[in-house]
């Protein structure tokens, strides 16, 4: 197999770090200067995301080097070095790879880990100087999304990007409907529902030898712990869109979920959540991962003149009217990618923390809801310190994992409402 840089074989990692860590930090590089990259998180999101910003950098006549790649997982990282061409001593594996991506000559770095590793490595790029793409969601609790708006304050101070995977607000579509709404064509926003109803992406059994935390790390979509559930994970696309359309954040959840179906983890296999955004404004969030099942995803907002349908039909008063937006791609992944690289050749880095921290924390905010059966406040989360859960986590830090003190918690052992006390499990 091919020598891959882990912690074992620190020395030629420590050299190459040793080369390029006064290369880091280039924030305003010069706009004809090849675009270096580097991934971290080698599963299919991230080829992906890669693809994706690559393509991005051949739309607007950029050369492109992927500079750097890791993986908690040796067969991962090296998997994607050789889709993408990059030697394997610049392919890190271990928990602790990240680091070695930091002190690389990135400029740019993707961020596609489970969601609870992402504030920790966020906060590692932007403290390395890297402008950084972090995908969807930022965090599986209220703390790590208050460390992300916290970040994002630090990246503006330092002129440094962060792009988040919320590629709706970068699609056309939804781009013009946004102004419609706003401009008024539909009124004002009385209620609707947003929906994402459909599969279990994946289910990863345990391998002979892995360890808790390596189970924990490939199964992460159906942990808690990892994955923040699938309102978290998935859904909140549509609540972002719910909260751009809008124009704020809900004040209360109240809910309710359950799991019936699946066998690995400990997520729900359904939510149905009132979010209620103030001045009598409910919208109801529906989501379910359960096959066989009919499936609906979209958003649907109805107004005092018209209903908007996400990105797709708008009904409403046809005298208003907004420019057609200016987009490159017709593939969101690759606009955002194009948004996101414009934006730091330019000088005007883009900044999307706080409203990918305000969606992840509205999704968190649903879900809580739905594993206590309590009405739960925005406030709780984010503004109210004695809250029980402004500073609550499911007990597992992504610093754990590079200490070797993860233990798995049981398996399909799953949240219980009702006694209005922290989340209980049965």
């Amino acid at each position: 197999m091919k020598e891959v840089c882990t912690r074992r074989n620190s020395l030629k990692t420590t050299a190459i770090a040793g080369t390029v860590a006064g290369l880091a930090g280039m924030a305003n590089a010069a706009p004809g200067k090849k675009v270096k990259v580097a991934l971290v998180g080698c599963g299919g999101r991230g080829k992906g995301d890669l693809g994706n910003f690559l393509k991005a950098c051949k739309t607007l006549g950029l050369e492109s080097e992927v500079v750097a790649l890791a993986d908690a997982f040796e067969e991962a990282v090296l998997g994607h070095g050789k889709h993408f061409k990059v030697p394997a001593d610049r392919c890190f594996a271990g928990y602790d790879a990240y680091h070695q991506v930091a002190a690389s000559d990135a400029e740019f770095v993707l961020l596609v880990t489970p969601p609870l590793f992402r504030p920790l490595h966020l906060e590692a790029m932007l403290k390395a100087g890297k402008h950084v793409f972090i995908e969807k969601p930022i965090a599986v609790d209220a703390p790590g999304c208050r460390k992300v708006l916290e970040l994002g304050e630090y990246a503006k101070g330092k002129g440094l990007g962060i792009s988040a995977g919320m590629q709706r607000r970068h699609s056309a579509k939804y781009l013009k409907n946004q102004a419609l709404v706003e401009a008024g064509a539909v009124g004002e926003i009385l209620g609707g529902i947003v929906s994402w109803n459909g599969t279990v992406p994946w289910i990863k059994e345990r391998r002979p030898g892995d360890s808790d935390a390596d189970y924990l790390a490939r199964n992460w979509l159906n942990w808690i712990e990892t994955g923040g559930d699938h309102i978290v994970e998935q859904h909140v696309h549509n609540l972002d869109v719910a909260n751009w359309f809008i124009g704020h954040t809900p004040k209360s959840a109240v809910g309710f979920g359950g799991r019936a179906r699946r066998e690995s983890g400990n997520s729900f296999d359904f939510f149905s959540v009132d979010l209620d955004y103030g001045n009598n404004v409910h919208i109801h969030s529906q989501c379910r991962q359960v096959s066989g099942c009919f499936n609906r995803v979209g958003e649907e907002l109805r107004g005092s003149k018209g209903y908007v349908l996400g990105g797709g039909k708008l009904s409403g008063d046809d005298s208003i009217s907004v420019p057609e937006p200016q987009v490159d791609s017709d593939n969101d992944g690759e606009q955002e990618m194009i948004d996101m690289i414009r934006g730091v050749r330019s000088g005007k880095p883009l900044n999307e923390a706080q409203i990918v921290a305000e969606a992840t924390g509205t999704a968190i905010m649903g879900r809580i809801a739905c594993y206590t059966g309590q009405k739960i406040l925005w406030s709780d989360l984010f503004l109210n310190p004695k809250s029980e859960w402004y500073a609550f986590t499911h007990g597992i830090a992504a610093e754990d994992f590079e200490k070797g003190a993860v233990k798995l918690p049981p398996e399909n052992v799953v949240p219980v409402p009702g006694d209005g006390k922290p989340i209980r499990r049965r």
